[in-house]
């Protein structure tokens, strides 16, 4: 009775590893999904701050063209100035505007030239963005596809799992059950294991002497007192007995010439 028990559990140990890795790998499915959500989140949040950033260097570059033509229309209304003065104090007076001016104006055009480059500079980097962007969401897409088509195929097997599992549950005790299949999530799949010379399988540990005659006698479930798992004893190989029998040895006896054998002791 105890061994149907045995069979028992050892197929229900296979069907249930594989169970719960099926059950692990449909929970890993979506992971590499997110994985890339993240990364294109983070390239659209990357290209929306460069964006911003290229509004405003469009807005610096608009301010300086016009401080630039302040600059310009103040340089000229000096220098029209310049055919009505009569002093040359006043002379004085305006050359240094005009310089001022002219001054102005020059950094004002190396201030728009540094912020055109700097504007350049970002549009290659929005292009290069643009196109990272429309690659992952195509990668995502794609990804999306493959996981829904290996999520359905997984979940097949699954239910072809858990069918065999309910054929064979039937009969077994419920808090044995119960026990083993907490077992098998913790302890990579092995929730039945042999005892041999006195050492579990599974955690390699020595069974006391009388614990191991009890597993041996098969009569009743037991659990490694240390690893927890279910216990029961499998027989070793015993090697075949070469001695001869009587009628054996006279057979052979008969195939030797005892005739030409020297018997005496020297």
């Amino acid at each position: 009775m105890m061994q149907e028990v045995f069979d028992k559990l050892r197929n229900l140990q296979d069907i249930l590893s594989s169970k719960y890795e099926m059950e692990r790998e449909i929970y890993e499915i979506p992971k590499a999904l997110n994985t890339k959500n993240e990364l294109l989140v983070r390239l659209k949040e990357d290209y929306i701050e460069k964006n911003d950033l290229l509004k405003e260097t469009q807005n610096k570059i608009k301010h300086l063209k016009f401080l630039l033509d302040e600059a310009e229309r103040e340089r000229e209304a000096y220098e029209k100035q310049m055919d009505i003065i009569t002093t040359q104090r006043e002379y004085e007076a305006l050359d240094k505007e005009i310089k001022s001016a002219t001054e102005k104006g020059q950094q004002y055009r190396k201030d728009i030239l540094r912020e055109e480059k700097e504007q350049e500079g970002i549009k290659v980097a929005l292009e290069q963005e643009e196109e990272m962007i429309s690659q992952q969401e195509n990668e995502l897409t794609a990804e999306r596809e493959k996981n829904k088509a290996e999520s359905l195929e997984k979940k097949k097997l699954l239910e072809e799992l858990k069918i065999q599992e309910s054929e064979i549950i039937p009969g077994l005790d419920e808090e044995i059950l119960f026990k083993f299949e907490r077992i098998i999530k913790s302890k990579s799949g092995l929730g039945i294991v042999p005892v041999k010379d006195y050492v579990c399988t599974g955690c390699h540990m020595v069974l006391p002497a009388q614990f191991q005659n009890d597993v041996h006698a098969g009569e009743s479930i037991h659990f490694c007192p240390y690893c927890s798992r279910i216990l029961y004893y499998e027989e070793d190989l015993i090697q075949e007995d070469y001695s001869f029998s009587d009628a054996e040895a006279g057979g052979l006896a008969d195939l030797v010439d005892t005739d030409n054998i020297d018997f005496s002791v020297e």
